[in-house]
């Protein structure tokens, strides 16, 4: 499998010729979603979900399908019949040849007067796990963890030990278009020294074999 990282929280996974794209949101580049096969969207939340990217994809290719939770499929699923698909907290289904769990339900807090959204995250091939907006353990073993390390969730110390609980053989960032160059050191040095596993950080265009 061949990992790329695009702005955010965006990734691109390729295997045997066919291309799955996670959460092309506002923070992406536009051609992130070009080639997709399959799209997968954890929550509504438009650094995740850009509404008119997933049109131009779906358009696009004839034979593309979303599989989101219900507050994102509802606004597609009219005008893609059969190629928008519902899942939550324990679905499991194969997109464009990978085998996707999905995991999770909510949102994380953002404050207490703000209602959470739900929330899912997906692992796919049983060995990369996008949480979305939360700290979702899959409650199995994990190879590869995008790690969520900047917003306006959470902090350090939680990444750190979220990192400690999942125990992912590698983790990469994700959710990082708010974490400034000058402050990515600090972040690459704690989470590396104490997280426990091999930490890395991709720059958006960079890839990876898994």
């Amino acid at each position: 499998m061949k990992l790329t990282k695009k702005s955010h929280a965006c990734v691109r996974l390729e295997k045997d010729g066919r291309t799955l794209v996670l959460d092309p949101g506002t923070f992406t580049e536009e051609d992130a979603v070009l080639g997709a096969d399959a799209l997968l969207v954890t929550h509504e939340h438009p650094d995740h979900f850009d509404e008119g990217r997933l049109r131009a994809a779906l358009d696009a290719g004839p034979a593309t399908e979303l599989w989101t939770l219900r507050s994102v499929a509802e606004q597609l699923a009219a005008a893609y019949p059969g190629r928008v698909h519902t899942v939550g907290d324990g679905d499991t289904f194969t997109a464009a040849g990978f085998d996707v769990e999905v995991h999770g339900e909510l949102h994380a807090v953002i404050h207490p007067d703000i209602p959470r959204v739900t929330n899912v995250g997906f692992l796919v091939d049983g060995a990369v796990f996008h949480p979305g907006d939360a700290l979702t353990v899959p409650g199995r073993p994990v190879d590869t963890l995008l790690l969520p390390v900047m917003a306006p969730w959470n902090k350090i110390s939680e990444v750190i030990d979220y990192v400690r609980e999942v125990k992912p053989r590698r983790a990469y960032d994700i959710h990082d278009a708010l974490l400034t160059d000058l402050a990515r050191p600090i972040y690459d040095r704690q989470i590396g020294a104490l997280g426990g596993t091999d930490h890395q950080r991709l720059a958006s265009g960079a890839s990876v074999g898994l």
